[in-house]
């Protein structure tokens, strides 16, 4: 690791973003481990775990198109501000609901759903902040591998300590410290010191901005393949993550602390494919890492999904999370590097979309193929398609490449030898 690294905290918008979200995901991912625990400890049910996952995000899925649009035509600051204060509300209500001690599944539920909505109007705004944030525009990739290290140190960080506040003070302290954490991210937001905002004529309604948004990715195949993959992945793939419920208590007959670390393994691995990511050089092929890395992540998963000695499922989780780093971190980099800046809200959301809107679909599909084959099974199946996404990038990547030699070999001139 060197200087390069950490390249973006030149921008002082940048640093203080970065700080005020690293305390917020600590409280988020301590609030997600707390929620799949109560679940699962009401129902038993690893169905019930990815029915959880579906009302998160499936309204993310549903709305995120929107959010894009909102983003492009509004200020986008005053727009993640204002997600972030519904944010904190979800998470007081929440709070309340569980250290009253007289809650339902169905009552958390309507309250994921919630943060759902919130979150359709969230990721497009923030993500496309961050390209305001960044004083040098060479420093983006830079910027978003760092973004996506902070994400996943947090969630090494917030299973941890959930699992022993679980424990210890039980499941309300958990959503009590999601809801204060906050206030570090609202802070740091008042904080900045961003560009007046122009507002722009926007002559088309939402319903014809979100048509040229499509037909702009139409237009865009590289946009595009890395979307379709995107959508491929975190519906046959990512969902892996609902299951480990399963696995902290029925194979390693362990406690909420066992759930906590071996998420904290997953965001170890993450968190060490972000910090892989910022070190890399300008101009780094990320098409061929993220090749790479899909099939580090199917091979981590089939190795992790009937192991039965703990220390070997640990390094194996790991080894899956850094090859699951690429695919939310390149394909963002990959989208944010070569977008157009008037579409770059409108194209976010349909990465939203394909990130966000599969996984809930595919919780569900997850959590119904392991009632009917077992859990251990279908986590080696989301494996293999790992490795099948990852042909398929192959494939791509190969394709690329006969094009380029083709073009090549028509602009090169003919030499003609002298007579």
């Amino acid at each position: 690791m060197n200087i390069n690294t950490f390249r973006a905290f030149k921008s002082r918008n940048f640093r203080l973003y970065f700080t005020g979200q690293s305390v917020s995901l600590i409280g988020t991912w301590m609030q997600k481990t707390a929620v799949s625990w109560v679940i699962y400890s009401l129902s038993h049910s690893t169905f019930m775990l990815g029915l959880t996952l579906f009302c998160s995000q499936f309204p993310s899925f549903l709305l995120s198109l929107l959010g894009g649009v909102v983003s492009d035509r509004y200020n986008r600051y005053r727009v993640l501000l204002a997600t972030q204060v519904a944010s904190m509300i979800q998470a007081i209500l929440l709070a309340v609901l569980i250290l009253l001690k007289h809650y339902e599944v169905w009552e958390i539920l309507a309250l994921s759903v919630m943060l759902g909505i919130i979150n359709a109007f969230d990721v497009p705004a923030r993500q496309s902040l961050v390209y305001e944030m960044v004083e040098d525009k060479s420093d983006l990739p830079n910027a978003l591998a760092l973004n996506s290290s902070m994400v996943n140190l947090s969630r090494l960080i917030g299973p941890a300590i959930a699992g022993l506040i679980l424990e210890g003070l039980g499941d309300g302290a958990c959503f009590l410290g999601n809801a204060i954490s906050f206030i570090a991210v609202i802070g740091s937001l008042l904080m900045m010191k961003l560009p007046k905002y122009v507002s722009k004529p926007h002559p088309k309604n939402v319903f014809g901005e979100l048509k040229d948004g499509f037909s702009y990715i139409k237009r865009t195949p590289s946009i595009a393949f890395v979307l379709v993959m995107l959508a491929l992945i975190s519906l046959m793939v990512l969902p892996f993550s609902t299951l480990i419920p399963y696995y902290a208590r029925d194979v390693f007959k362990g406690t909420a602390t066992t759930f906590g670390i071996i998420d904290s393994f997953i965001g170890l691995g993450a968190f060490s494919g972000a910090i892989f990511l910022a070190s890399l050089k300008p101009g780094a092929n990320l098409k061929k890492i993220l090749f790479i890395n899909t099939l580090v992540f199917g091979a981590g998963l089939v190795l992790f999904s009937h192991e039965q000695s703990y220390p070997l499922a640990l390094l194996f989780v790991t080894i899956a999370g850094f090859g699951m780093m690429s695919q939310i971190t390149v394909s963002n980099t990959l989208i944010q590097t070569t977008v157009d800046q008037n579409m770059r809200g409108r194209v976010i959301s349909f990465y939203a979309m394909a990130f966000f809107g599969m996984q809930p679909l595919g919780g569900l599909l997850v959590g119904s193929i392991s009632k009917w084959v077992g859990t251990t099974d279908t986590l080696m199946g989301e494996g293999i398609a790992a490795l099948l996404i990852g042909l398929l990038h192959w494939r791509y990547l190969h394709r690329e490449k006969l094009k380029k030699l083709r073009k090549k070999q028509l602009v090169e001139p003919v030499v003609v030898p002298a007579a």
